[in-house]
């Protein structure tokens, strides 16, 4: 004889009911896979237009309860739609409805759904107040927060959600205005500085030249931009990044902060340390402090040779130009001003006179 089939334990027993929508003790993530569920489902669309919105309020509420907040509100929406006659129901299913929404972050539609309450009797429900309260709280509209506490009158008047929304409305208030004042500072603040910062460029003969955006003075740039010294108590100081570029090896060097009153000779020295080894492109060793000469060229294409003991200022000076020539100066892209940096000699007779030639 073979083996007779074993009954099924209480556990499978148990599991095998869960398919059956009177013990599920939860809701399938998709009714559609559970062919009872789907035909008693489609019972809801059976009957007057309120037992049909209030079948959908029912499952809405189940799914709410589980925090599927998603699926209850296409119930809600599937109960608004049966348009039931009932005004106290249809009111139950905006509100739930705006109470799903709250909870998925959409706000305008939580306004929209309150707003249809109120409008239907204003007197009618502290929740819809409250909830458009709240919304408007999360969109940072606290002065309309604080209206619709006081719109919502005696209904709220001793209520603890009411005095927290108002007490929390009272304090984004406060808030937003803080930061508003701080932004106002900073503003005024920024323009000071561009003002000053303006006055320092044309008594120093520098000309900005804006970058591909448009921006005069773009905090994102790598070398960081011009400024006034913060140790000079007199606060008129600029210091300014500086490039030095060396044609004959295609290569450069940055001193980010270079204080005006400093020496060309002072920065070729940090640049080039005595002492120290030669530049990996320095092949020949040509490139030795004391053996160097600086160049600068402004806007009009004027070269000028920058002696070691001038400082950056003097440079700037000496950009002026002759007078009745027109206005001249150095130019500041991208926050930098560029010298040239050659040996003395050959390389830089043969730059100067290219320089000449592509001059015109």
């Amino acid at each position: 004889m073979g083996t007779l089939p074993q009954p099924p334990s209480f556990d499978e027993h148990l599991t095998s009911l869960e398919s059956v929508p009177l013990f599920m003790s939860s809701l399938p993530d998709d009714p559609a896979d559970n062919v009872a569920l789907s035909a008693l489902q489609s019972l809801v669309h059976d009957g007057t237009p309120d037992e049909v919105a209030q079948n959908f309020k029912e499952q809405g509420n189940e799914y709410f309860r589980g925090k599927r907040y998603r699926e209850a509100l296409g119930f809600y929406t599937q109960g608004i739609e049966a348009k039931p006659d009932d005004v106290q129901l249809r009111r139950a299913l905006l509100l739930n409805r705006a109470a799903c929404n709250l909870e998925l972050e959409n706000y305008g539609s939580v306004l929209r759904d309150c707003a249809s309450v109120i409008a239907a009797n204003p007197r009618a429900s502290s929740k819809a107040y409250y909830r458009a309260g709240l919304a408007l709280l999360a969109l940072e509209r606290p002065d309309e927060a604080l209206d619709v506490c006081t719109r919502a009158g005696e209904v709220a008047t001793d209520d603890v959600g009411f005095k927290t929304l108002r007490a929390r409305a009272e304090e984004k208030r406060r808030e937003m205005a803080r930061k508003a004042d701080e932004r106002r500072e900073r503003a005024r603040r920024a323009a000071e500085e561009k003002r000053r910062m303006d006055v320092a460029f044309a008594e120093r003969n520098l000309i900005n030249v804006p970058d591909a955006e448009g921006e005069m003075m773009n905090a994102n740039r790598p070398y960081g931009t011009p400024k006034f010294d913060p140790e000079d108590p007199t606060g008129g100081t600029l210091i300014i990044p500086v490039l030095f570029l060396y044609p004959e090896h295609a290569t450069t060097d940055v001193i980010s902060e270079f204080v005006e009153d400093s020496s060309f000779s002072a920065a070729l020295a940090l640049i080039f340390p005595p002492g120290a080894p030669q530049q990996e492109w320095d092949a020949e060793g040509k490139y030795v402090e004391g053996s160097l000469v600086v160049y600068a060229t402004t806007r009009r294409k004027r070269l000028l040779k920058v002696g070691r003991k001038m400082t950056l200022r003097d440079v700037c000076r000496a950009a002026a130009g002759p007078d009745g020539k027109g206005k001249d100066g150095l130019e500041v892209k991208d926050g930098c001003l560029s010298f040239v940096v050659l040996p003395k000699g050959e390389a830089e007779e043969r730059w100067v006179e290219e320089f000449k030639r592509n001059r015109g």
